[in-house]
């Protein structure tokens, strides 16, 4: 263990058991691969752990396998390294997709898709300066006891803005949790809940390990709005994977980012199979989003806005994947 800073250790295991030990070992500590999001989160003083356990050195957390079965993607696999592979841009191309818009061309050498994956939730009340947050009275995410979003509730609507989960929820993507006790393989929607302030259904001593795809995936695609071209998080993400025969659709499934505390698979979508994507169908598409979305004052742009956002972009990925398959 060495000093980083006149508080803060650092802590390099050499396998995930390793780094599970060391997170028991330290409680509060944190895992750290990039660190895009977690050092900018220390430096507000949003996240203070007196550990960091560095994941950089861990060989099962690398790389991108395919198989028979489908594709094995670490955890460790740099937001660069995904979008550049030529296999996920021609079978998985929402995937690519989503982590080619990812900030910056040094967040995604750094970044990481276990890291995306497990992006904390924001909120303009609560992604500010130490000073800022003091001045406001700190907020029901940290250390207040208010919702600047809601002042009459208790539930913190901070939105999760990671570009990666709805691209690999729309492509029935399992993730595999390693942790003290067990190691478990679960459907990636199960690793979220819709909280602002806690939205992963992780234990503190549980790692995120590697995400799985299936083989022969439908077509799929994904689009975003964001404040500026590049750098800022999504106001609304949307992926699509659509497969169709003869006309008609065989499959549709629609994730969603940016709007809720927790990325989503759009409810619903099931009525549209077996039909063609006609007017009517993009129609009750639009109409789905806009029920399911629950976006609220956490962007400096407003509610409405990203409602209607979400829906355009599931009308226009839809109709552009349909009419692909023509």
């Amino acid at each position: 263990m060495t000093i980083l800073a006149r508080d803060l250790h650092i802590d390099r295991p050499s396998n995930v058991q390793e780094a599970i030990a060391a997170r028991r070992a330290h409680p509060g500590s944190r895992f750290i691969a990039g660190g895009t999001d977690l050092v900018v989160s220390m430096r507000h003083g949003l996240s203070r752990p007196g550990v960091l356990i560095d994941l950089s050195r861990i060989e099962e957390l690398k790389g991108i396998q395919f198989g028979e079965q489908g594709v094995r993607i670490g955890a460790g696999v740099t937001l660069a390294a995904l979008a550049r592979d030529a296999v996920i841009a021609k079978s998985y191309r929402a995937v690519a997709e989503a982590a080619q818009t990812i900030a910056g061309p040094g967040h995604r050498a750094m970044g990481t898709v276990g890291g995306n994956l497990c992006l904390d939730t924001r909120c303009v009340y609560y992604n500010q300066s130490e000073w800022w947050r003091h001045a406001n009275g700190f907020c029901l995410k940290l250390r207040g006891e208010i919702c600047h979003v809601a002042p009459q509730g208790r539930h913190c609507h901070a939105a999760f803005t990671g570009d990666l989960a709805p691209a690999l929820l729309a492509l029935g993507a399992e993730v595999e949790i390693a942790g003290a006790e067990r190691n478990r393989r679960m459907p990636l929607g199960e690793l979220y809940v819709e909280d602002g302030r806690a939205h992963l259904a992780l234990a503190e001593d549980e790692l995120l390990v590697a995400v799985y795809l299936p083989a022969a995936p439908p077509p799929s695609a994904y689009a975003k709005v964001r404040v500026r071209g590049a750098i800022d998080y999504p106001l609304a993400g949307v992926a699509v994977a659509l497969a169709a025969l003869d006309g008609v659709v065989k499959s549709l499934r629609i994730g969603l980012t940016g709007t809720n505390s927790r990325p989503f698979v759009l409810a619903g979508t099931e009525a549209i199979v077996g039909r063609p994507i006609d007017e009517n169908a993009l129609q009750q598409i639009e109409r789905l989003v806009q029920k399911q979305v629950q976006p609220m004052r956490t962007t400096i742009a407003s509610a409405h806005y990203r409602r209607l956002a979400a829906a355009a972009l599931a009308r226009r990925l839809v109709d552009r994947l349909f009419a692909g398959t023509q």
